[in-house]
This record gives structure tokens, C-alpha cells and sequence, in this order.
């Protein structure tokens, strides 16, 4: 936060600059992105649209600090965590970041209330405690009757519903959801998409989306749209309608 002429200026939350990641093999390489420099402001809902293997998911990684650039430079806040120690790294990935993926990968031995609080068990927080919060994100998702069943006893929508829960039991700043809705049918997508938008606005949340639901990401405050590894502003002006849907494929 700085001060400019008697008036309060938020900085962004994330800083990206000249960002880079490019893969090799052999005598080949593969580049993925290639000097992306954006900044994702606090609090705003970003959406990233592209079509399949551009990279949305790579970017989402590299925020996230589950992956590494190949160059430039991450600031969340005034922190590089492309400089960060692997265990520095973890630590900011457990206490900023809540993530929610198309697949949920919750643990099919435990119940959800045990996925939830499986976060908080690694920080190390007392198990009373841990139950209590995870007891009340399953409350604030609507599955406050169910804590007590295993994944492969819950509906997609209800398993994509623990993941939420999961992902914020931490109470983190900033949630990061990969087609969080990619694996659902259209009503209980949308479903989902609702929820996202009231607890990122119940927990004040900076929220980025990658999605291919182009009606999705219009409901976003900004569009970032990925091409051969650079970022476009907004929406492409061509879409594929699909049973009264759109989506980029």
C-alpha cells in the first residue's frame, strides 16, 4: 500500500514480470510462455481463457509456487516467491493459497470432514480445532449433513463442494481454481460458479479462474485470454456455441 497525492493506492497482489517457462527435451524445447508481465489486483476475480495446451494451467501453477519459471519474476505482496526455498515455498502455498482443481483429489479412506481438515493437521494445528473449522466450511458449503461420508458417497457437485471447503479451512488470501466446474453438468456447474462468487466475496478473497466457459468468464471482473504463450485482454470474438453454451476448446 502506498500513498500518491493525498489518496490510499492498493497494490496488486500478485506482480508478474517477464515471465517465462519453457520445457526441454532433448535437442527440443517447448515454450509454454514466453515473457508474460501482468499484474492480478486485490480482490478481483480474474478469469484466464485459452484454448487447451496453451498454458492457463502452467500459469496457475507458477502463482501458486507448485512450479518453478524458467525466468522472470512473481511478487506476491512485496515477496519474490520465485527466489523462495522449497520448504519457504510450501509454507506459502499452505498459508496463502487455497486451490480447487477439476479433479478433486480428495483421499477416499477419509471422510470429508477429515479431507477438510487435513490442511490444518499439516500446519500442525490441534485436532479439536482442526475439526471445528473443518466442521464450518462444510457448514458454509452446504454440507454440514454429510461431513461424516467418504468421497465416493458424495455426487460430483458435493465432492467439488469439499474441495472448496478445503481450500479455504486455511484461510487464505488468494483462491486459485483450475476449470473448477469442467467435470460437472451445466446446472450444477453453474451451481458452483455461485458459490465461488459468494465465498470469494464472504471471505474477500483475490480469486483467478482458468475456465473454457466463456459465459463464466464474462462474469469475472477481467478476462485474460492466453495466445502461443503471450496474454491478451478480454474475450476471443469467436466462440463455439454448444447446447446454448459457449466454451473455447
Amino acid at each position: 500500500m502506498r500513498h500518491e497525492g493525498g489518496w490510499e493506492v492498493i497494490a496488486p497482489l500478485f506482480q508478474v514480470r517477464d515471465l517465462s517457462k519453457t520445457y526441454s527435451s532433448g535437442t527440443s524445447r517447448l515454450v509454454v510462455l514466453d515473457g508474460l508481465t501482468f499484474n492480478v489486483e486485490q480482490g478481483e476475480r480474474l478469469a484466464l481463457v485459452g484454448e487447451s495446451g496453451a498454458g492457463k494451467s502452467t500459469l496457475l501453477h507458477l502463482l501458486g509456487g507448485l512450479d518453478r519459471s524458467t525466468s522472470g519474476t512473481i511478487y506476491y505482496k512485496t515477496k519474490d516467491i520465485s527466489q523462495l526455498g522449497d520448504s519457504e515455498l510450501a509454507d506459502f502455498r499452505n498459508r496463502e493459497i487455497g486451490f480447487v482443481w477439476q479433479i478433486h483429489y480428495l483421499l477416499p479412506e477419509f471422510s470429508a470432514l477429515e479431507n477438510v481438515m487435513m490442511p490444518l493437521l499439516i500446519r500442525g494445528r490441534p485436532h479439536p480445532e482442526a475439526r471445528l473449522d473443518a466442521a464450518g466450511r462444510l457448514e458454509e458449503v452446504g454440507l454440514g449433513a454429510r461431513a461424516g461420508h467418504r468421497a465416493g458417497e458424495l455426487s460430483g457437485g458435493e465432492q467439488q463442494r469439499v474441495v472448496l471447503a478445503r481450500a479455504l479451512v486455511g484461510k487464505p488470501s488468494v483462491l486459485l481454481a483450475d476449470e473448477p466446474t469442467g467435470n460437472l453438468d451445466f446446472r450444477t456447474g453453474e451451481m458452483i460458479f455461485d458459490l465461488l462468487t459468494d465465498l470469494h466475496r464472504s471471505h474477500q478473497l483475490t480469486s483467478v479462474f482458468v475456465t473454457h466457459n466463456l459465459s463464466f468468464a464474462r462474469r469475472c471482473d477481467r478476462v485474460l485470454r492466453m495466445e502461443n504463450g503471450t496474454l491478451v485482454e478480454g474475450l476471443p470474438e469467436v466462440v463455439h456455441p454448444e447446447a446454448g453454451k459457449e466454451y473455447l476448446e
